[in-house]
């Protein structure tokens, strides 16, 4: 008779998945320790649920029965690196909709239609949606800069970049392929100007708007080498809570960094409080967590 895997048990000529021990707490401190290392992840305690879960439904797909032998497997085995990458997917992929929050969404639109019309005809518009998971986020986007410029009856110059840690999510976005029911909350107009139906219940992201969006995979703990400057837009909301304090300011200094003159940051509300970044100015929004950077250098 053929061995069990190690992860499976027989009673009685029935297979089933063996229950993994629950996670101690130096087990629970070693992966903290990684995650935070590698991504910048803090992982609080309430959330040893959460770990356990993920990593046990992986350990079960690749038959590994013990917390420590798997984090041998992420960190020194011949499979490291790939394994590596697969586990980050399955712990930072958030769930993500279209127009997530309409009043940034207004206020980019705002933004847009509030530029000089011969700037805007300059210069095309970059726009930067950092932890961009699925591709929702920069597609909105792209919604709405391509309705603002058909507002003020310029040509569509913008261009999005779309940046995560996730490579599986990023090639997701990349084919613009989405559950109908993502598109549920939407403004039906939109839906209608800028989706096709699929197959399977799905539907596609029209042509001239994936055209204008492009996927990266970046760390954000990589932000002093990624190649983007002169940005007119970064959109980074939900991402910020994940991180301790400190590092939560240093992302935002490093992105600051990254935008034009007159340049807006979008953060999600609550994600940084009692901190004025260094050279932006506030945007007066009780709705939104927003700021400009200055024209000038001077702080």
């Amino acid at each position: 008779m053929a061995e069990a895997p190690d992860n499976l048990s027989s009673a009685n000529g029935i297979w089933s998945v063996r229950r993994l021990p629950a996670m101690d707490e130096a087990q629970f401190n070693q992966w903290q320790t990684l995650l935070e290392h590698r991504t910048g992840i803090t992982l609080v305690a309430e959330r040893k649920s959460f770990l356990e879960t993920n990593l046990g439904i992986r350990m079960r797909e690749i038959g590994c029965s013990s917390y420590q032998a798997y984090y041998e497997k992420v960190v020194s085995s011949p499979e490291a690196i790939v394994e590596w990458s697969t586990l980050v997917d399955r712990l930072t992929v958030q769930e993500t909709r279209f127009f997530r929050d309409p009043d940034a969404c207004k206020l980019v639109s705002d933004y847009i239609l509030t530029r000089p019309r011969e700037a805007l005809r300059k210069r095309p518009l970059e726009v930067w949606s950092v932890g961009c998971s699925t591709g929702e986020e920069p597609y909105t986007l792209a919604m709405l800069l391509n309705e603002s410029m058909s507002q003020l009856a310029l040509p569509p110059l913008f261009g999005i970049t779309g940046s995560d840690i996730s490579k599986p999510a990023i090639d997701k976005g990349q084919r613009g392929l989405f559950n109908a029911r993502k598109l549920e909350a939407m403004d039906e107009r939109l839906k209608a100007r800028y989706f096709r139906p699929a197959e399977r219940n799905s539907v596609e992201i029209i042509k001239s708007i994936r055209e204008r969006v492009c996927f990266t995979r970046l760390n954000v703990l990589d932000l002093k080498q990624a190649p983007m400057h002169g940005m007119n837009i970064i959109f980074c909301q939900n991402l910020l809570i994940y991180f301790r304090r400190w590092r939560r300011r240093e992302i935002v200094k490093r992105l600051a960094e990254r935008l034009a003159p007159g340049g807006l940051l979008v953060l999600g509300q609550g994600e940084l409080t009692d901190w004025q970044p260094p050279g932006l100015q506030r945007v007066p929004s009780e709705k939104v967590l927003a700021w400009i950077r200055r024209q000038s250098d001077e702080e």
